[in-house]
């Protein structure tokens, strides 16, 4: 596999740093695309959540011809269930046909650029592309090349949006049900916690540039090797606390990530206390947070960054984030190829 590594501007990264932002919002792109949560307007969000609730509750029937055989490819460079199945379970719903290219089955493993992929997809008709890449930026280069639509659904250890989005509408629906508009002032007096493996979390960092936006505190915890003191930087409304207990004490959301030991690259970690320190189980939940809704954005690793009482338990709301996966994710497709939803 190789990329054009001159045309995708990859976010810089300094030992023990979370990567620099990217500087892509002058760039023109596609109306349709979602390549990261800054690009969208608090108006913008509001139409997303709408639309995910009326396409959820429509008729399944009158659902599947609002694109019929508009054509939707899923461009996977790195694993994935949650994200890709509910992509396509999503653009299916909608009458689209989908097609799925990963690394594994594609000339991308005898060595082909992503450009000249999309290219390839484009001149076989894609109307839009999906996209997972390991290279920060790299949505960015594919939506310069094809001019299509382009849905990021994750680069990196850059960003996550629809994850960020997913997320957004459980919480919403845990501490604000009803809410009809976004503003300022949505999340107001409301403190998520985000703990674990912020280092090298691109749904994290999807949530830090989201939530505080809508008036939310957003408190991260975690290892100094997993979380440095420069994530405090950001963006406002974003703290550090060590204290997992103390965190949790002052938590109205709770949001626990798994350690990637994928890219860990040589880092030294105690997993012996990592669990003691940062490990959510059902006594501390119980202690420090008994109402805080928990969430997790998969795969979880039981027994690591919590337990299993936690992640089958009464405040979980794991698979509530699957589920509205589905429906944020049939609102962004409908907004990729449906001129009526990226005018909004």
């Amino acid at each position: 596999m190789t990329v054009d590594r001159q045309s995708v501007r990859a976010s810089r990264t300094v030992p023990n740093s979370l990567p620099a932002s990217i500087p892509f919002a002058a760039m023109p792109q596609h109306p349709g695309s979602l390549l990261s949560v800054a690009d969208l307007t608090l108006d913008q969000i509001t139409h997303i959540l709408a639309r995910a609730s009326a396409l959820e509750s429509e008729d399944p029937l009158a659902r599947a011809h609002r694109l019929a055989k508009r054509r939707i490819a899923l461009l996977f460079y790195e694993s994935s269930t949650r994200t890709r199945t509910s992509f396509e379970l999503a653009a299916k719903s909608l009458g689209a046909d989908t097609t799925l290219v990963s690394s594994l089955s594609s000339s991308i493993e005898k060595g082909e650029s992503l450009k000249d992929t999309g290219l390839t997809l484009r001149a076989l008709g894609a109307q839009a592309i999906i996209l997972r890449h390991p290279s920060s930026g790299a949505p960015w280069l594919l939506s310069q090349v094809t001019g299509l639509p382009i849905l990021n659904a994750g680069d990196g250890l850059h960003e996550h949006p629809s994850q960020a989005l997913l997320d957004l509408r459980t919480i919403l629906a845990c501490l604000r049900p009803g809410v009809a508009s976004i503003t300022a002032d949505t999340l107001t007096g409301v403190t998520v916690t985000i703990t674990g493996d912020i280092l090298h979390s691109r749904v994290a960092r999807s949530n830090m540039l989201l939530l505080p936006r809508l008036g939310a505190r957003v408190q991260l915890c975690g290892p100094p090797a997993l979380l440095p003191a420069i994530a405090a930087e950001i963006g406002p409304g974003i703290i550090i606390e060590r204290d997992f207990d103390r965190a949790l004490a002052s938590s109205q959301i709770v949001m626990m990530l798994r350690i990637q030991a994928e890219r860990l690259a040589g880092l030294q970690l105690d997993l012996d206390e990592y669990r003691r320190d940062f490990q959510l189980s059902a006594q501390r939940l119980a202690a420090y947070a008994p109402t805080a809704p928990v969430l997790h954005p998969g795969p979880v690793i039981r027994g690591l960054e919590l337990t299993a009482e936690v992640a089958d338990g009464a405040q979980s709301r794991i698979l509530d984030q699957v589920r509205n996966g589905v429906a944020i994710r049939m609102a962004l497709v409908e907004r990729a190829l449906d001129s009526s939803g990226v005018t909004q």
